[in-house]
Order: C-alpha cells, then structure tokens, then sequence
C-alpha cells in the first residue's frame, strides 16, 4: 500500500518555524511581557514574551538574545536554560503561522526598554512593554500567551527552573 502513495505526500503536515522565546525577569520577579494587537482589527489584542523566529545561520540561543534586543532594547542579559518548550498554531496578519517555541530563562536587571529594533510587521503589530508581577498576571483578564503563564511563572519563581524543558500543550487558534 505505501507504493501507492507518491513520494512526499505521505507527509501534510506544515512545517514548523523554530522559534525562541526569552521569559526575562527583573530583580524583582517581574516579567516583561509584549502587548500585541491583529494589525486589521487593533480591538484582538494579547500580551506575549518577546522572542521570535530563528534566521539562517544562528541556533535558538543566539535568536533569543537577538530578538531580546531588537523588540525590548535589553542587552545586559543572562540567557538561562530552556525551561518550556510548545507547538502552537494561530491566524495573524493574514496566513497560520505554525511554531515550535522555546522559552528560555534569562534574567536583567536592566528595566528600561525600547522598541527601536521592531521590524515592519512588529510596528504594525505591537504597541508596548510592561513588567508584570506573578499577582499582576493572575489578576490579569487580558489573554496572555503561552496560556497558563501565570501558573508556569508561579511554579518557575517557587520551585527554580526544571531540570528538563517542560512540554507545553499544544495551543490552536
């Protein structure tokens, strides 16, 4: 039977784009999270962890500290493991974008930020930065995503990173 299949199509399955994804933390525990809106209807808005996709020639650790940089201005930093790993998939500006994230760890005590280094799409698309506390986000009834992140920075801030990336569910939009 698998002769009848041609060669490729046994796969459909949409490539995933390698992203990281930076869970940055202040001195005090605070989080620093972007605030995202759909560029044709600025109403649908999230916050999110800074990060993007990997480009050519750089792993996942080097497109951390790059992104950090581009989106929040924030260089003095100190990239921790990868503590959460998830696949997600979700409409924007116009097609699915279909990602593999890793969540690394890192810590600053550099608070100021800037938005100098957005791309094109970012500009259209983000329209601020704020450091959040675990409570803050807890009370929160804006979406945040990874979904649960206030549980997972709960957890993360008792109990220390985990000595393995945890799997996060699979999230479709």
């Amino acid at each position: 039977m698998a002769d009848d299949i041609p060669e490729g199509a046994a796969h459909h399955a949409p490539e995933l784009r390698k992203v990281a994804r930076v869970i940055l933390l202040d001195p005090d525990d605070r989080i620093l999270l972007m605030h995202g809106f759909e560029p044709s209807d600025p109403s649908s808005t999230w916050w999110f962890t800074p990060g993007g996709g990997v480009e050519a020639g750089e792993d996942r650790e080097q497109a951390a500290v790059r992104e950090l940089a581009e989106e929040t201005g924030i260089t003095d930093v100190h990239l921790g493991p990868v503590i959460w790993q998830r696949v997600c998939s979700f409409p924007f500006d116009g097609r699915r974008w279909d990602q593999d994230e890793w969540y690394y760890l890192a810590r600053t005590a550099q608070t100021s930020t800037r938005t100098g280094g957005l791309t094109e799409l970012e500009r259209r698309s983000v329209d601020g930065l704020r450091w959040w506390t675990a409570e803050e986000l807890f009370a929160a009834h804006e979406t945040v995503y990874p979904t649960r992140l206030a549980e997972l920075l709960r957890t993360l801030l008792n109990e220390g990173p985990p000595s393995a990336p945890v799997i996060l569910e699979t999230e479709r939009a």
